[in-house]
C-alpha cells in the first residue's frame, strides 16, 4: 500500500506564493520503489476535480492550461512538491496529491485546501 502524507496549503493573498508538498510511503516492502508518477490535481466547490500538475520517474511534467508559468511541480524520489507562483482567486480549491505505481494503481492524498483572497 501507498501512504501519502500532504503539506503546505492556506490562506494567502492574490499574487502570493504558496508551497505544497507530497510523500509518499510505501509499506510491505523492504526496498524503496520510485513510483511512476507524482503530482496534484484540485477540486473547488460545485466542479470537477481537474489535473493541475504531473510529473514521471523520468522527470517529464505537465500541467494544465491556467497554470503554466505560475506553477512548478518537481519531485525528490518519492516526494513531490508544487510550487505556485503570482496565486489568483480563481485557484482557491482543495488540493490533492495524486501517485500512481508501475503497476497502475493509483492513490490520493486527503487533500489541502488552498485560498487566495481578492
Amino acid at each position: 500500500q501507498v501512504q501519502l502524507v500532504e503539506s503546505g496549503g492556506g490562506l494567502v493573498q492574490a499574487g502570493g506564493s504558496l508551497r505544497l508538498s507530497c510523500s509518499a510511503s510505501i509499506t510491505g516492502s523492504q526496498y524503496v520503489q520510485i513510483v511512476h508518477t507524482m503530482g496534484w490535481y484540485r477540486q473547488a466547490p460545485g466542479q470537477q476535480r481537474e489535473m493541475v500538475a504531473l510529473i514521471d520517474s523520468s522527470r517529464r511534467k505537465s500541467y494544465e492550461d491556467p497554470v503554466k508559468g505560475r506553477f512548478t511541480v518537481s519531485r525528490d524520489r518519492n516526494t513531490v512538491f508544487l510550487q505556485m507562483n503570482s496565486l489568483k482567486p480563481e485557484d482557491t480549491a482543495v488540493y490533492y496529491c495524486y501517485v500512481r505505481r508501475f503497476s497502475g494503481e493509483t492513490f490520493w492524498g486527503q487533500g489541502t485546501q488552498v485560498t487566495v483572497s481578492s
